[in-house]
Formats: structure tokens, C-alpha cells, sequence
């Protein structure tokens, strides 16, 4: 078990050479092929790509990078009154049930799944390596009610997947999110694309080139340790 403010274990260097910005196309996907190995991933993340599986005849893994991205700035999660009154009937917890909580985002049942068995053992990896954190929501009764997990580099948090199986349960994780965020000094809360159900949260969309400004001043920013 890993904890927030835990300093992650070394990964070392990447065998594997992602392009440089000046050569990503205009799209989305930039590149296919690699590994899910620790070093690749952290690597991957530092340069603001992330993997996910292509749906080709045979499924490949792919590297992307969004144009524009999808953040959420720290200052403007939308909390509605109801969601604060949602967020008193639970409890929020840190990095205790990992691998259930990206076990339930990776359903079969949820539309366009992604998250295959593979990427489950390479992001179990990271946790256990202290670069992959889970916020956890439980309710009264003590049952896992929803949560989100990503990566934590430096003063960046990328988010990859959040479920929810009771009411508002990730709504509350993202919150606890952002202020754990705020607590540490951490500046960047990456989300991807910016979808409608996470506009409605108060995600953005950034050209391309801005986020690369904001991820190195993420990268760079003085936090607390991790």
C-alpha cells in the first residue's frame, strides 16, 4: 500500500523513444506500439502522453495526447449544494483498495471499455511503486460507493478512469481530489478529453501547446514530497 505523500521508487529510463512535440501529428493518437513497463509509463506521462488501447481488427496499444486537453483547474470544480450534502453521508479514504477500485472501473458492463487486464497489472504496478493513487468513497455501511484513480508525477495528478455505484460517490472523489491537490501545492489536474459529464464538473479544454506549458511548470512546481 502506498500513501499520498510517500516518495515513489526510481522506474529508471524508458528503452523506448516517444516523439518530440514538434513531430506529433494534429491528431489525437500520436504513436503505436511500446509497453506498459513503469519506466515507460512514467516517462510517457512526464511528456504529456498516455496509453490506451486502438480498436483495430487486432487491438493495439496506442500514445496519445489530446488536441485540445481536457483539465480541471483546481479553483473551479463546480460543487453544488447537493454534492455537499452527498459528501457528508461518506468517507473518503486514500490508497486502501487500489486494485478494486480500477477493477470496478474496468467493468465489462461500462460503455466503451478500455482498461483490459494488462493495464490493470501495469497501473497496479505503479501503485505498489507509489506513482498510481486511488481516492476511495465508502458509505456508511462501509461499501466501496465509487472512487477514481490516476498518476501522480510531481505537481501533476492525471486522471485515467472514476466509477461510481451509488449517488454522487465520484463526484465526491474528484472533489476530495482537488483539495488534496490544492493541499499539496500540486497545480495540474489532467483529465484527458474534456467530456459533457465532466464539463458539467468544471473541466476545460486547452490547446495542446498550453498544456505542455502547464504539465512543465506542473513537473517543476516546488510540492510537498511525494
Amino acid at each position: 500500500m502506498t500513501d499520498w505523500q510517500t516518495r515513489p521508487q526510481p522506474v529508471g529510463p524508458t528503452r523506448w523513444a516517444f516523439p518530440p512535440p514538434a513531430d506529433w501529428p494534429e491528431q489525437d493518437l500520436l504513436i503505436l506500439g511500446g509497453d506498459l513497463a513503469p519506466s515507460t509509463l512514467i516517462a510517457a506521462y512526464r511528456q504529456g502522453i498516455f496509453p490506451m488501447i486502438v480498436e483495430t481488427p487486432a487491438p493495439l496499444l496506442g500514445w496519445w495526447s489530446p488536441e485540445p486537453r481536457g483539465i480541471v483547474p483546481l479553483d473551479k470544480l463546480r460543487v453544488t449544494r447537493s454534492l455537499r450534502q452527498s459528501a457528508k453521508r461518506y468517507e473518503v479514504r486514500v490508497d486502501t483498495c487500489f486494485e478494486q477500485v480500477i477493477r470496478a472501473c474496468a467493468n465489462p458492463s461500462r460503455e466503451s471499455g478500455w482498461i483490459t487486464p494488462d493495464f490493470i497489472r501495469a497501473y497496479t504496478t505503479l501503485h505498489r511503486l507509489g506513482w498510481a493513487h486511488s481516492v476511495e468513497v465508502f458509505d456508511r455501511d462501509g461499501r466501496l460507493a465509487g472512487g477514481l484513480y490516476g498518476v501522480r508525477v510531481n505537481g501533476l495528478f492525471a486522471g485515467e478512469s472514476m466509477f461510481y455505484a451509488q449517488r454522487d460517490a465520484s463526484k465526491v472523489a474528484l472533489m476530495a481530489l482537488t483539495a488534496m491537490m490544492r493541499d499539496s501545492g500540486m497545480t495540474l489536474l489532467d483529465v484527458q478529453w474534456c467530456t459533457e459529464h465532466l464539463a458539467s464538473l468544471g473541466a476545460v479544454e486547452v490547446p495542446r501547446p498550453r498544456y505542455l506549458a502547464l504539465l512543465a511548470d506542473a513537473l517543476g512546481s516546488g510540492v510537498k514530497p511525494i
